[in-house]
C-alpha cells in the first residue's frame, strides 16, 4: 500500500518522538502564562463588575488585569498570545467599567 493512501508521511519518525510546540520549535512558557493570567483576570473582571455585589472585587480584577495585559502584549511573541492579552485587556476594561458604576472601590 502506497505511503500516501496509509496516510504516512514518506518519512520515517521515531518512535516517542515529539513535534515542537510552535512552528519554530520554541516554546514560550512566561508569555503563554501571562496572555493566561491576562485573559483569567480580565473574565474574572468582567464576571465580578457585571454582579452589583461583587463591584470591590470587580473593580479589584480590573486593575490588575489591564496593566497585566498591557505588559503581557508587549512580551508577547506569536499571534494567539496577542489575541488572548487583546480580549483579556478588553475584558479588564468593560468589568472596571460595570464596576464603577455599581460603586466602584466604595465597600
Amino acid at each position: 500500500m502506497p505511503q500516501e493512501v496509509a496516510g504516512g508521511s514518506g518519512k520515517s519518525e521515531a518512535v516517542g518522538a515529539r513535534a515542537p510546540a510552535r512552528a519554530g520549535g520554541e516554546r514560550h512558557a512566561l508569555q503563554d502564562g501571562l496572555a493566561g493570567a491576562a485573559i483569567t483576570v480580565g473574565l474574572i473582571a468582567l464576571v465580578l463588575g457585571w454582579i452589583p455585589a461583587t463591584h470591590f472585587f470587580g473593580a479589584l480584577a480590573g486593575v490588575i488585569g489591564f496593566p497585566l495585559a498591557l505588559y503581557s502584549q508587549m512580551t508577547s511573541r506569536t499571534t494567539g498570545e496577542r489575541w488572548l492579552n487583546i480580549i483579556g485587556l478588553v475584558a479588564s476594561f468593560v468589568g472596571f467599567g460595570f464596576a464603577l458604576r455599581h460603586g466602584g472601590f466604595g465597600i
